[in-house]
């Protein structure tokens, strides 16, 4: 039997992203057999770039192709959950790209759907991979860190006119939300995957950049069930553009290189307290094995947990909890509130986080 995985990728915008990233780094692992995109001519640009016979505009012709193993939803959100419960009553394995889906109700019906399907779904967050975040959460993972004390999460990235010339970007209905929804999302999920789950959270949003919809600034003071406290700010309106993660340990201090979209990839600055900790951490990292930055890390370890080698990389569970920040913030928002998580049925805004008129 073949080892490797065939994959139709939806959506040619950021799937291009995920074909050059994900797919041609691992050829031993997956074959792109299949481009699906309602734009003829972006569809056949990428498919004779990367030598794809199959080109589709229809998403349901590739729920009937029996040699397909992988649906790659790369997407506007706002058609994520119908290609998501699509795809996993067809048995097929998902990957699916940030927002996952529009609600908690949302996600909690796919993990549901999930649980009676063939296929695996792999939401995306690629920001997780690479030797500096890989490095970090090895030696908290180890212990070396020790107890968390507070941590700082900043995403000051820039969004002008051109950006929301899409159309369907700025939008409640197409795009589910701002700042915390497309961008802020992933330093977010960063913070968690390091720090652990959040207990609480205060939070505003604000719209002060651009002439759109939804918020494009946002600050909170958050909670952790460790008893850590942590601070998140963002916005579309900075100057120039940084990601900045730093999270202060009994042991040591991190802080995250400051590239915007890739903060994973370079090494992180790791501040031992004592002499003790420092010569821990260099005899765990002595003989480090090299992470490959965002897909291509994240796609060759869904690989290995399809082969049985390993765990999923990130899990629905990992976008549910993604999903709850942001629940919380436009909530906490709204009503000037702390909001405790975990948020489930009967919570105002577990059916829909969308103002009303919107919904």
């Amino acid at each position: 039997m073949s080892t490797i995985k065939t994959v139709a990728v939806v959506g040619g915008g950021i799937g291009r992203s995920h074909i050059t990233e994900g797919y041609v780094t691992n050829p031993d692992k997956f074959k792109v057999i299949a481009i699906c995109d309602l734009d003829p001519a972006r569809m056949n640009a990428l498919a004779d770039e990367f030598g794809i016979e199959r080109r589709v505009t229809n998403f349901d012709d590739l729920l009937t192709m029996d040699d397909l193993d992988i649906i790659d939803v790369c997407t506007p959100p706002m058609v994520h959950y119908s290609m998501i419960m699509a795809a996993l009553k067809a048995g097929k394995h998902v990957i699916c790209e940030k927002p996952l889906v529009g609600s908690l109700k949302e996600v909690d019906e796919i993990i549901a759907a999930e649980r009676q399907s063939k296929g695996i779904l792999m939401p995306v967050f690629q920001y997780r991979f690479g030797n500096g975040i890989q490095q970090a959460k090895a030696i908290i993972d180890a212990g070396l860190a020790g107890k968390p004390f507070v941590g700082t999460v900043e995403t000051l990235w820039r969004r002008e006119a051109d950006y929301y010339a899409v159309p369907w970007r700025g939008k409640w209905k197409t795009e589910l939300g701002g700042v915390l929804m497309g961008h802020a999302i992933h330093p977010h999920d960063i913070f968690v995957y390091l720090m652990g789950p959040i207990r609480s959270l205060y939070g505003r949003v604000a719209t002060r950049v651009n002439p759109i919809e939804v918020e494009d600034c946002i600050s909170a003071s958050v909670e952790l069930e460790s008893g850590a406290l942590g601070s998140f700010t963002a916005s579309l309106g900075s100057a120039d553009e940084i990601t900045r993660i730093r999270l202060a340990f009994e042991n040591v201090t991190i802080e995250s290189d400051h590239a915007p979209y890739n903060p994973g990839a370079a090494l992180w600055k790791i501040l031992p307290r004592d002499e003790p900790t420092r010569q821990a951490i260099d005899a765990l990292l002595k003989d480090w094995k090299d992470v490959a930055p965002r897909f291509q890390s994240q796609m060759s370890r869904f690989h290995d947990h399809l082969m049985g080698k390993g765990p999923l990389p990130v899990t629905s569970a990992d976008s549910r909890r993604a999903l709850e920040i942001v629940t919380a913030f436009y909530h906490s928002s709204e009503t000037r509130t702390e909001v405790a998580m975990p948020i489930g049925p009967g919570h105002p805004k577990y059916d829909s986080w969308l103002p009303e008129g919107f919904r």
